[in-house]
């Protein structure tokens, strides 16, 4: 596995592609989710990428704080299906946080996560906060990590 952290500017147009292609494959496709993944925030926005024979197969989005919210945050959590029992998911989450501890100055990192994936932020030290909420259809939740 390849891993790469790029800003907006930094990314290749085939990068983005493949990145934009995964989102709405798992996003709109599997979850059958209709909603406008091109929010405007992709441009200040630390894309995380992990690459499996040159093709982007984990991704997230990493802010800063006061851009998504008040907090640190992270987002857009996604591993292609077919790599999804290869543990990249959590790779992908402990480089993400590892990396806005290094160059973010948060003491607190922010998720809106999906409520079935609980358990999983809860590994990596993300506590619930305040009430589910649906979010495009879907259950999602407030979660906080300490740094």
């Amino acid at each position: 596995m390849e891993w790469k952290f790029l800003s907006f500017e930094d990314l290749s147009t085939a990068e983005l592609y493949q990145l934009l292609q995964l989102r709405s494959e798992v996003f709109v496709v599997e979850q059958d989710c209709v909603y406008q993944d091109i929010d405007g925030l992709d441009q200040k926005a630390i894309h995380v990428l992990g690459y499996a024979d040159q093709l982007v197969v984990a991704y997230a989005r990493i802010f800063d704080s006061g851009v998504y919210f008040d907090e640190a945050s992270i987002g857009r959590v996604i591993v292609k299906e077919t790599y999804r029992s290869k543990e990249l998911g959590h790779v992908l989450m402990k480089k993400s946080i590892a990396f806005i501890e290094q160059y973010f100055n948060s003491p607190k990192i922010r998720i809106s996560a999906q409520q079935y994936l609980v358990k999983f932020y809860n590994y990596h030290g993300f506590k619930e906060v305040g009430e589910g909420y649906l979010e495009d259809g879907i259950p999602h939740i407030n979660m906080i990590k300490k740094i």
